[in-house]
């Protein structure tokens, strides 16, 4: 074979090569656009998606009703969700199937739904690509809450700690470095944290101190026994005291943004700067389907669309306005709806707290209600 004879062979080969992916990347994506196409017309025919949900995803689906006109949206926001998990089943018992999708937390899904075996796996109806292609969510792949990885897919990664915050005139924020620095003596006294009898407030939280490998029940328990904590049930009321001075920080609280815009010299503690890092998880950021769902085809539009860039952008504007904090677990949309304190940083040490085994709370609320007693031993 000669110089011009190999030249022609290896442009042949390279023109084979070049061709034979693109051929298949076309199949690809002509293969989901019919899918698409082809459930957006029966999704269209059924005419409605029903689900049930936390409040405020009404508001977001006011988009997607904007974008599909066939397709009517019932939602019901009102309920909690473990009123969501009585009204499911109660249907179910009497051979109705009223709601397609769950839009909500993970507890009710994993400890009624899951158990109760009326869950489809989420995967299968996932369509567009820009869903499918997990390196646009956070570390590269897609969430989900139940042991399975199948059916309780998870689109919420709030940054979370120990919900923290401290008054600026009062604490250098630079004294701590790791969240034992908050069991320091100086400080017995002079903290109010929100009532832990009321777990769900501050589950989140409390999840995170108790599972790090580095915190756990050691810290959990001396946190409790040995600080004399004050505590409260109202959140304003302890964003006017850590405001006043009568006590410079404070435990698993909310709306600091807002305090602070009000002139209160207040401040959350950046997640980033202890070195037990923070924790990434849902809150009410999961959705499912339902087996023998009414309108199957509009469901499946419907998790597309939420799972897709303009609907996890439109989640975290709408949520915003509401004065809601929720970060997607997409990377290529804009965080400019999302506070600084609450973005996830690279470089940050973040752990998954979307597991299962994390939300039985029994353990730590155990080791909660023994704290006392430990500390006067």
């Amino acid at each position: 074979m000669n110089g011009r004879q190999r030249r022609f062979t290896w442009l042949v080969v390279a023109f084979v090569t070049m061709i034979g992916p693109a051929k298949t990347l076309a199949a690809a994506l002509e293969s989901w656009s019919v899918e698409w196409e082809k459930t957006l017309a029966a999704a269209k025919k059924e005419g409605e998606i029903s689900f049930y949900g936390s409040q405020g995803y009404e508001k977001i689906f006011e988009v997607f009703q904007r974008r599909y006109p066939e397709i009517r949206v019932i939602s019901n926001t009102i309920r909690q969700g473990s009123e969501h998990g009585q009204a499911v089943m109660s249907e179910r018992r009497a051979g109705k199937h009223i709601v397609d999708l769950f839009i909500n937390g993970v507890v009710t899904p994993i400890q009624v739904f899951l158990k109760a075996n009326i869950l489809e796996p989420i995967r299968p109806q996932l369509i567009l690509p820009e869903v499918l292609d997990e390196s646009k969510w956070w570390s590269g792949k897609h969430h989900y809450a139940d042991p399975e990885a199948k059916y309780i897919f998870v689109f919420q990664g709030n940054v979370h700690g120990g919900e923290n915050a401290y008054n600026t005139k009062l604490v250098n924020p630079k004294e701590f470095k790791s969240y034992w620095d908050f069991l320091d003596p100086k400080w017995k006294g002079r903290i109010v944290a929100y009532d832990v009898s009321r777990v769900s407030t501050v589950a989140h939280s409390l999840r995170f101190l108790f599972n790090h490998p580095d915190l756990g029940a050691e810290f959990v328990r001396r946190f409790f026994s040995e600080m004399d904590l004050t505590y409260s049930r109202d959140a304003r009321q302890m964003n006017d005291w850590l405001g006043a001075g009568k006590f410079p920080l404070s435990f698993f609280v909310t709306d600091i943004e807002d305090a602070a815009k009000q002139g209160l010299p207040v401040k959350v503690f950046d997640p980033g700067q202890f070195k037990e890092g923070a924790f990434v998880g849902p809150s009410q950021g999961g959705v499912t389907l339902f087996k023998n769902a009414p309108h199957p085809n509009a469901a499946r539009v419907a998790i597309n669309w939420l799972l897709s860039r303009e609907g996890q952008d439109t989640y975290q504007k709408v949520y915003a306005e509401l004065h809601d904090v929720r970060q997607s677990m997409r990377e290529d949309i804009s965080m400019d709806a999302i506070p600084p304190n609450y973005r996830r940083h690279k470089g940050v040490k973040y752990i998954y707290a979307g597991r299962p085994e994390w939300l039985d709370m029994n353990a730590v609320t155990k080791v909660i209600k023994e704290a006392p007693a430990a500390g006067k031993k």
